[in-house]
């Protein structure tokens, strides 16, 4: 049994491809997402159905496999089950559990209205919806001072997603929108990238975290450093006794794991991360695998980041782990390789750090490109893609700019 069809689920299921054994594959959503270019889904540069494709699809030519579209609401480890929504069962003799994370408030669940999260297909909408609207509102406002709220865009998190979201949004309005509104000017727009601590893109090495600020801010991107949000309210964002007013927040400051990991009964970490043993399995259940962002494993003294590398080996490794215990041989201990760490910042400027070589700029950008479209799944989804891509570097157009759904 297998929970979850992202990085480290299908990775699982396809290591069990050629196997003796029967595969049930469980996820609430009929799609594997391509995460990390969901932010382009959120600034408008490809649509959903470009970084995501039916699990079913993928999977076909797996005969082993069943997939069933289902929430799983709970586990119980003694009776090696799990419940299902609708009040169903499904019985388990292995079960690697590859949930993933969803967004962490740090117990401030109250500010995730006003500042929406990027980790589903359904936030990445609702962004773009609500970054969109922000422009049209400035155009129908009277008052200088509304539209300079509403032209205000905050992105508090200086990882990754955080870089990204900001340099697009200042691209978006700088370039794609010129000359397209009457009463406002769409490249006064201020884009400001908040980060509680000393350094943006902490995970990097120092040269491309200074690399990554010098290319956001010749985007026009503020970078604050070292402001921890104390509060957020609609429109309000708060550093202790300071307030920005800002017409749109976008969150990207910290995940937590699945809450499925609770139902386990083992010990967690403060995130709600599994401690798993070097084999991956967990404790006083050797049946049971955690894999990718729900699980909590160090390797020389570091934590593993949740990225989608280590989920891709976890679940290539849990599924190796099984077959061995089936055939009577011992597991083996699962060794992260790193192949790597990449961030785009906007338009020709990227950073990449690959270890034994570190790139900044056009190279690092191409660099990027190349490695994410040959991860994309399937080969309808990286030719549209590249297109997509192209089109937009030559035109600065973005061709998704839909405004879909309820405009609250």
């Amino acid at each position: 049994m297998i929970v979850g069809g992202g990085f480290g689920g299908l990775h699982a299921a396809r290591a069990l491809a050629r196997a003796a054994v029967r595969v049930t594959l469980v996820d609430r959503h009929n799609y594997h997402l391509f995460q990390p270019l969901l932010y382009q889904v959120a600034t408008a540069g490809l649509s959903p159905g470009d970084i995501a494709s039916p699990i079913r699809w993928i999977l076909r030519r797996q005969r082993n496999l069943q997939v069933l579209l289902a929430s799983v609401q709970g586990i119980d480890p003694a009776r090696k089950a799990l419940r299902l929504d609708g009040g169903g069962e499904i019985a388990y003799d292995f079960l690697i559990l590859a949930a993933g994370s969803a967004h962490s408030y740090f117990g401030h669940d109250e500010w995730e209205k006003p500042a929406p999260g990027l980790k589903t297909l359904d936030d990445a909408l609702r962004i773009r919806r609500r970054m969109l609207l922000a422009f049209e509102r400035a155009e129908r406002a009277s008052d200088p001072v509304e539209q300079r709220r509403l032209l205000t865009f905050a992105v508090v998190g200086g990882g990754p997603t955080g870089v990204e979201l900001a340099g697009a949004v200042a691209e978006i309005a700088r370039h794609t929108l010129k000359q397209e509104f009457r009463s406002i000017e769409p490249g006064s727009a201020r884009v400001i990238l908040i980060e509680a601590g000393p350094r943006i893109l902490p995970a990097f090495p120092e040269t491309l975290q200074e690399a990554s600020e010098r290319s956001l801010t010749r985007l026009g991107v503020e970078v604050w450093k070292n402001k921890p949000v104390t509060g957020i309210s609609p429109c309000v964002v708060e550093f202790g006794n300071e307030r920005l007013a800002a017409g749109t927040v976008l969150w990207a400051a910290g995940v937590a794991a699945s809450p499925l990991g609770k139902a386990l009964g083992v010990p967690l970490d403060r995130v709600g991360r599994v401690m798993v043993h070097e084999d991956l399995s967990v404790a006083g259940h050797a049946e049971v695998f955690v894999v990718g962002d729900l699980a909590h494993l160090e390797q020389d003294g570091a934590l593993l980041p949740g990225v989608a590398q280590v989920a891709m080996q976890q679940g290539r490794h849990a599924a190796r782990n099984i077959l061995r215990g089936l055939e009577g041989r011992e597991r083996q201990p699962f060794r992260y390789r790193d192949y790597g760490n990449m961030a785009t910042i906007g338009r020709a400027a990227a950073v990449a750090d690959f270890g034994w070589l570190r790139l900044s700029g056009w190279i690092a950008w191409m660099a990027w490109l190349l490695v994410h479209i040959m991860k994309l799944v399937g080969f309808r989804n990286r030719i549209g893609v590249l297109i997509q891509w192209a089109w937009a570097y030559f035109t600065y157009q973005r061709s998704v700019r839909l405004i879909t759904g309820k405009q609250g």
